[in-house]
């Protein structure tokens, strides 16, 4: 047994006899002992594998699958000196190839003669993968991969700075890892190898490495302030063996004098496309039999290659975080990701990643909450881009938001730290103009969503409401001894002057009818940035971003919409305004620092529902408008809300608005906060899959009208069809199915459900591809209902024969009052026999020309509108032969007769009909 244990122990192990023979008499007493390494190796494992819950919302959870390792370099304090020279603002450089290290060897030297790296200082800016490189570094001791250590002791400086005390290094060490205590001198001797302390996040701590500030210290067991502990820790007086990793932004680089450090080691990023794509591809766990998303991941890839903005953001690793959260959002949403995520959910998700629990300057009293200032300041800048449709800002741009002549010493210092830290990570170089340096935000969205909360938050204020709230809050402390005063004094004092006195009061009330203005003009801003008619014609928000991440190859419309930074377009401001007043958002701000009160939102909601209402009342959106006015409505996680103004909403039209999972979600949760009956819905064009349409069920359900034209129905969704028209609780009367391939297997699949359907009573199949066979399936089921009254079977290739046998069996239908054949292959003779059928005494209308014989028919209007709905979305091709048959059918027509009022009336559909097919001829 001893032997064994000798056998597969590590190799520290055996370098400590004296260790292993307290574990041998351990063993040999018969009592069971835990290794204490081993216990903080599986405990730093746990720590270190756990994951935030903003990172399990989506796509993969393990470190070991979706962790790709930044690129890391050598450097020095000159060369990040030189990286924060423009504006300010830390810019991004690839490095030398020879420069490039691992993250293994950053303690290793490089040549033999030289020195040993023991301190090494690892810097970059937020988001750049410190955290990443220093979890993998410890995984990897955990795991028994990095064997130069024999034990890893990692430290945040953020939970040290919250210390006061003096406290030893043992102390420090025993609170954290209790399971060392026993081994801690052992530790310290060096007898059980190289130990590795790490120090991350270190802007968090204050360090004087002057002697006569921070006297010296060897002793482990003496207490002393934590800087003082770190600063004899890097001058190799405390612990002189240990090797020290501390992991620091660019703006607390020089506060450790160089000499105490052994290598710079600056973080990159992601340097290179296949990177990118790496991550990509395992953090969405794209699943190799998945051809759609198999497709997107090549959409994304070919947008990487082309060097794109998108390729120049992502080397940022938190950035390839934010653009995979808005993959999964738009793509992978399912009803079995409940809670649904929203959009601005996840952008607060990805402040509390990188910015959680942090303050501006922790050397200060003040404590200021980093996204607070954050908002303050980057914020304003981005609403003011928006106010002025500008997306480039020059260093006057900057200066001018950041008020820096109004600045005291301190404030300036706080900022210089937070341009060269933080700054960067929203903005970076854009392209020069006159040799001046301009910035841009990194990812446009964020843009939208800093300007919605610097507005949400309340930080856009007029002179007169900063004046006021000092004013206000002064009084308001001094009020309650006022009054105490007053009723002591008031009888002595004559009336007058007490009123006097109590006219000091009003003046919170007036400056509260100031703020309650504000709350209207927040109101008042979000209705205005949502309808303006310049947006008419861009595609709906989530399509934008979609473009923007995967290029235009995605989008269904032919406008400029998809590139969102040539066009200036703001559309997604308003709806992370409505965003920011949800709950579960507010409550996430409130935890870094940013409250949105109760009575805010309240007063905000109240001005914001008077003016949708009559926006909704009065206006007819177009499609993509009022998807954007639904998602805003999902954003804003207001049931009640959404009640109110989706009541107004009787007529639906999202034609053309590229459906997806989540668009679909937004819609049936926005409609299904009330049961009011809808009077049409269009989604023709919409690219409906079957989960699309399960998703919308219940709203369909309640529509009058639905047209489902050109959308591409799979088998999966013409189950979908079936079970909607199956469903007692169906209500829908008028159903267009056009252009839509209705295969055998599809007509057997709606087959009974037209059958036994009971309030459908006009029904279009024009342009399906019935042909003969799906005709004859067809016939036994339209036989059977008892409520269609118009049916359309119109270019469906349809023979003549099997024309005349379908209306032979359907001529008794007790309520089938009309069936359209045109444009099918029946000849003149059988156009002039079935219109005859058609005259029987109680028998089915036949429209099968646009003629009847010598006479135009008499539905000619309906005929021409069938054939020319959705236009725009048909082969023109087809369209221009459909509207020639019908030329051809009026010429005719016009030979055979001697009327002269008819030839009129065929002379004038005539001429209507060339203009038609000159413009279908002109747009081919």
């Amino acid at each position: 047994m001893i032997r064994n244990l000798w056998r597969f122990e590590r190799p520290g192990f055996l370098q400590c006899p004296q260790y292993a023979v307290q574990q041998c008499k351990s063993l040999s007493t018969g009592a069971i002992q835990v290794d204490p390494i081993e216990q903080h190796r599986k405990r730093l494992r746990d720590w270190f594998s756990h994951m935030p819950k903003e990172e399990m919302r989506f796509g993969s959870f393990s470190m070991d699958n979706w962790r790709i390792d930044p690129v890391i370099a050598e450097s020095s304090p000159r060369e990040n000196r030189e990286l924060a020279t423009r504006l300010g603002v830390y810019t991004h450089t690839e490095p030398e190839k020879s420069q490039v290290l691992k993250a293994n060897h950053m303690f290793t030297s490089l040549c033999e003669p030289s020195p040993p790296v023991k301190n090494v200082l690892l810097y970059g800016t937020v988001g750049m993968g410190k955290s990443t490189v220093v979890n993998k570094l410890v995984l990897d001791w955990c795991d028994g991969q990095l064997d130069q250590f024999h034990i890893i002791l990692p430290f945040s400086c953020e939970d040290l700075s919250s210390q006061n005390q003096s406290t030893s290094l043992n102390k420090l060490v025993t609170r954290k890892y209790t399971q060392l205590r026993s081994i801690l001198p052992q530790i310290w001797s060096g007898r059980l190898g190289k130990v590795l302390l790490v120090f991350s996040d270190l802007e968090q701590l204050k360090l004087d490495f002057r002697l006569s500030k921070t006297e010296l210290c060897s002793d482990p067991s003496e207490p002393q302030l934590l800087s003082s502990l770190l600063v004899n820790l890097l001058r190799n007086y405390l612990i002189p063996d240990a090797s020290i990793l501390v992991t620091a932004r660019p703006s607390a680089v020089d506060s450790i004098p160089s000499r105490y450090i052994d290598r710079y080691v600056r973080i990159c990023g992601f340097t290179e496309v296949e990177q990118q794509r790496q991550y990509f591809r395992n953090r969405l766990s794209l699943s190799p039999d998945d051809t759609a998303s198999q497709n997107l991941m090549e959409m994304l890839y070919r947008n990487l290659q082309r060097q794109s903005q998108l390729t120049t953001d992502c080397f940022l690793p938190s950035y390839c975080w934010i653009i995979c959260a808005n993959l999964h959002f738009l793509h992978f949403t399912t009803a079995a990701d409940l809670p649904i995520q929203t959009l601005t959910g996840l952008y607060n998700s990805f402040l509390a990643l990188n910015f959680g629990g942090q303050i501006v300057d922790a050397n200060s009293q003040q404590n200021i909450p980093i996204v607070r200032y954050i908002a303050k300041t980057v914020g304003k800048l981005a609403y003011e881009g928006i106010e002025k449709k500008k997306m480039v800002f020059s260093e006057e741009d900057l200066q001018s938001c950041f008020e820096l002549h109004t600045r005291t010493e301190e404030e300036l210092n706080q900022l210089t730290a937070f341009q060269m830290d933080v700054l960067g990570f929203f903005m970076s170089p854009s392209a020069q103009r006159d040799s001046e340096p301009l910035l841009r935000f990194t990812v446009p969205a964020m843009q939208e969503y800093l300007a919605a909360l610097y507005v949400v938050l309340g930080e856009k204020k007029t002179v007169l409401e900063r004046v006021g709230n000092v004013v206000s809050e002064t009084i308001g402390k001094a009020s309650e001894d006022m009054t105490a005063i007053l009723a002591i004094v008031s009888k002595f004092m004559p009336l007058r002057i007490l009123t006097l006195l109590r006219l000091v009061n009003i003046f919170p009330r007036i400056f509260r009818k100031i703020s309650t203005k504000s709350k209207k003009g927040i109101a008042n801003t979000m209705v205005f940035e949502m309808f303006k008619e310049d947006d008419e014609l861009n595609s709906d928000v989530l399509e934008q971003i979609d473009e923007s991440i995967l290029g235009k190859e995605v989008g269904v419309s032919n406008t400029p919409s998809g590139d969102r930074t040539s066009t200036q377009c703001f559309e997604l401001f308003p709806t992370f305004m409505a965003g920011l007043l949800a709950q579960n958002n507010r409550l996430l701000l409130e935890q870094l620092g940013c409250t949105i009160k109760n009575v805010t939102v309240r007063e905000i909601s109240n001005h914001l529902k008077k003016h949708l209402s009559k926006v909704t009342a009065n206006k007819q959106l177009p499609p993509s408008e009022f998807m954007d006015l639904l998602l805003f409505l999902y954003e804003l996680q207001n049931e009640a809300f959404a009640r109110q103004i989706c009541k107004s909403f009787q007529s639906l039209n999202l034609s053309q608005v590229k459906m997806t999972t989540l668009k679909c979600f937004v819609i049936a949760s926005i409609m299904n906060t009330s049961d009011h009956p809808v009077d049409e819905m269009n989604l023709s064009v919409c690219n409906l899959s079957e989960d699309c349409l399960k998703i919308l069920k219940p709203v369909l359900l309640r529509c009058k009208n639905l047209n489902l034209q050109f959308n591409n129905l799979r088998l999966g969704a013409w189950q979908e069809v079936s079970h909607l028209l199956q469903d007692p609780n169906c209500t829908v009367q008028n159903l267009w199915l056009c252009d839509n391939v209705l295969s055998e297997a599809a007509v057997n699949c709606i087959g009974p459900a037209i059958a036994h359907n009971n309030s459908l009573t006009r029904l279009s199949l024009l342009h399906t591809s019935l042909g003969d066979q799906g005709l004859k399936v067809l016939t036994p089921y339209i036989r059977e209902n008892t409520w269609l009254k118009d049916l359309n079977l119109a270019s469906n290739n349809i023979s003549e024969e099997a024309a005349m046998a379908f209306v032979e069996m359907i001529k008794k239908h007790p309520t089938l009052e009309t069936v359209h054949l045109y444009l099918n292959e029946i000849s003149d003779s059988g156009k002039q026999e079935l219109h005859a059928l058609s005259q029987e005494q109680d028998g089915v209308k036949v429209l099968a020309s646009i003629t009847e014989g010598s006479n135009i028919s008499a539905y000619w209007t309906l005929i021409l509108k069938n054939v020319m709905g959705n236009a725009a979305n048909r082969d023109q091709e087809h369209m221009a032969n459909h509207l020639t048959l019908f030329q051809n059918e009026l010429k005719f027509s016009r030979r055979q007769t001697r009327n002269l009022w008819k030839k009129i009336r065929l002379l004038r559909v005539e001429r209507r009909i060339e203009k038609q097919l000159r413009n279908v001829q002109q747009e081919k």
